[in-house]
């Protein structure tokens, strides 16, 4: 039986005829020996074929659809142009190799050509691969390997091109920041705390918040020039007049040492730097909420923004968020304590991440392990539901978010809870519902124009055969004025 074996080139699509199979028996070790030489692999391997691709564009649609297994309707008329006809009813006297199994069994679902893909089939396509420059005649030097970098390029750029509006890469990126932002303003504050507090320590006592009191020490500067007059000013940074005068009082009585006034100027400078941070961390929170309502709208809406931006973080993507389990999600971020019970025998973590949201803090401690798991089971379902949803609603994550809080009545109350069924019934309603409003506003408009017209239809109607009545009145008068006169004339 003859083989002929199809290689996908970057140039276009080659066949390929494979002799002597016979006296090989299919030997994968003998093709493999015989592939680094193009003398004895050219003995065994002819080009049948050749089809380039018309163009750039051409050639990554058919990359694109041999990746997912495809044949296209190119592939098949080279095929069918180039390989052997089959009579009706016989088996054919051939085998089409080729490198995917998903492609061959497809060629053999459309066109009944047979299709194999092994290891032999494999070490010829790698000899194929190793010389087919050589098989190629008018072939220049160095035109494949622009065909192959220009088709590389453009395969990956296609494969990344996706909706900017939810690149879940952002999230990841913003929540790391957030995190090390929290760490870093926390040291910075405590820092500038343990600065100013030299030159006035009463201050800790009465600012306890670290913004504020960046924003204290830097209004007042230095202690011995705080006067009444500066009361309010105090009083909008405080905002409590009486802790301003208390700030005032501490200044006059105070135990701190002077500085010189190059130091209040690092001081200040250094407190400025950390107001800073603590605005840039508002707006990256306000970001990254906004980002995750465009990713994972339910998922925000179920848990929170920063839960869920944990969560897609830990898993990678938001995809590998819905390809996990609840049981997986649900100790997310606890995997080494995770291992360590099941190296020492002991009890396995009952929650990661999702231990940071509301409903575990209100769930009582025999009731946690219990909401942990409910919880992590609304949040897979969440996450797939943002993950492969081409519409933007927070409707799921809304209902899912009303199951949760009926079950931690039912913990509590003993109050039964919805069915899930019935839940993602009315979600779904109304998630259609809004959908249909504005269809339903224009068939009511579109209802009244024709309304509208048909009555005017009806009048027109109306009119005209008021008219031909006339018509037919005005005749049949006319009709025995004519027969009278007749009459007339006959009786003179």
């Amino acid at each position: 039986m003859a083989l002929y074996v199809l290689y996908e080139s970057a140039s276009g699509y080659g066949l390929f005829l494979a002799h002597g199979i016979d006296e090989i028996g299919q030997n994968t070790e003998a093709v493999r020996s015989s592939v680094d030489d193009l003398n004895r692999f050219g003995k065994v391997v002819k080009l049948a074929a050749f089809s380039p691709y018309e163009s750039a564009l051409d050639a990554l649609n058919q990359c694109n659809a041999v990746s997912e297994g495809q044949m296209t309707d190119e592939l098949r008329n080279f095929l069918e142009l180039t390989l052997p006809k089959v009579k009706e009813g016989k088996k054919p006297k051939f085998s089409l190799g080729v490198a995917e199994p998903k492609l061959g069994s497809h060629i053999y679902e459309v066109t009944k050509i047979p299709c194999q893909s092994n290891e032999f089939v494999l070490e010829l396509l790698r000899g194929v691969r190793l010389h087919f420059d050589r098989f190629i005649e008018n072939l220049k030097p160095g035109d494949l390997e622009k065909a192959q970098l220009g088709l590389g390029h453009s395969y990956s750029r296609a494969k990344v091109k996706f909706n900017v509006n939810r690149v879940d890469n952002m999230v990841i990126q913003a929540i790391f920041l957030l995190d090390t932002l929290d760490k870093d303003i926390n040291s910075f504050a405590m820092r500038v705390r343990e600065w100013y507090s030299w030159h006035f320590p009463e201050l800790v006592k009465i600012v306890n918040d670290n913004y504020l009191y960046a924003k204290v020490a830097k209004y007042v500067e230095d202690k011995s020039q705080l006067s009444e007059d500066n009361l309010s000013g105090l009083t909008d940074i405080v905002g409590d007049e009486d802790k301003a005068k208390e700030i005032i009082e501490a200044a006059k009585a105070s135990m701190g040492q002077d500085l010189s006034p190059i130091d209040l100027i690092n001081v200040k400078q250094f407190a400025q730097r950390v107001m800073d941070l603590a605005e840039y961390r508002k707006k990256l929170y306000d970001y990254l909420v906004a980002k995750m309502n465009d990713i994972a709208p339910n998922l925000a809406a179920l848990i929170g923004e920063v839960v869920g931006a944990r969560l897609i973080s830990h898993a990678g993507s938001l995809t590998n968020l819905a390809k996990c389990p609840s049981s997986t999600l649900q100790i997310l971020g606890a995997e080494k304590a995770l291992f360590r019970a099941l190296k020492t025998r002991g009890n396995t973590p009952k929650y990661g991440l999702i231990f940071h949201s509301s409903f575990i803090g209100r769930a009582s401690a025999r009731n946690k392990g219990r909401m942990a798991r409910y919880l992590a089971n609304k949040c897979s379902i969440a996450s797939r539901i943002d993950c492969f949803l081409e519409k933007n609603t927070t409707a799921f994550g809304e209902k899912l978010r009303q199951q949760v809080e009926e079950r931690l009545d039912f913990y509590d109350k003993g109050v039964a809870p919805r069915k899930n069924i019935d839940v993602m019934k009315s979600a779904i309603e109304s998630v259609d519902g809004k959908e249909d409003e504005p269809a339903a506003a224009v068939n009511g408009e579109e209802n009244e124009e024709s309304k509208t017209e048909k009555k005017k239809k009806k009048e027109k109607r109306k009119l005209d055969g008021e008219e031909e009545q006339e018509k037919n009145d005005v005749n049949g008068s006319n009709v025995e004025d004519g027969t009278a006169k007749k009459e007339e004339k006959e009786e003179e």
